[in-house]
């Protein structure tokens, strides 16, 4: 199974911006679609975004479209998340992970989908307003 290790976060203040990291391990994941989720003190874990294997193809959640932009590099077995124009409701603990495709990604937070990696220690994210 694929190992995941986040990193990145930190604090933030509001629309302020942070890079996370998150390195695969374990086997190449160039194709598969790589995605961020995060899970805010009291909530369930939640979709952020996800990117096809080639970078061509992303999702987001609305929450977070036109604030956040996902980006890979195959050569490194990492995906990037660049969080920017930061709320105080981005707080969480952002976690990555792998599967098939964009969507289902999107419908592993659902049950519809189960992801391919182990779930890493995640990186704290936490925005000051």
């Amino acid at each position: 199974q694929v190992q995941l290790v986040e990193s990145g976060g930190g604090l933030a203040q509001a629309g302020g911006s942070l890079r996370l990291s998150c390195a695969a391990s374990g086997r190449t994941v160039s194709n598969d679609a790589m995605g961020w989720f995060r899970q805010a003190p009291g909530k369930e874990r939640e979709f952020v975004a996800a990117i096809g294997w080639s970078g061509s193809a992303t999702r987001y959640a609305d929450s977070v479209k036109g604030r956040f932009i996902i980006s890979r590099d195959n050569a490194k077995n990492t995906v990037y998340l660049h969080l920017n124009t930061l709320k105080s409701e981005d707080t969480a603990v952002y976690y990555c992970n792998v599967g098939a495709s964009t969507m289902h990604l999107v419908r592993a937070m659902d049950g519809g989908q189960k992801v391919f990696g182990s779930w890493g220690q995640g990186t704290q994210v936490t925005v000051s307003s």
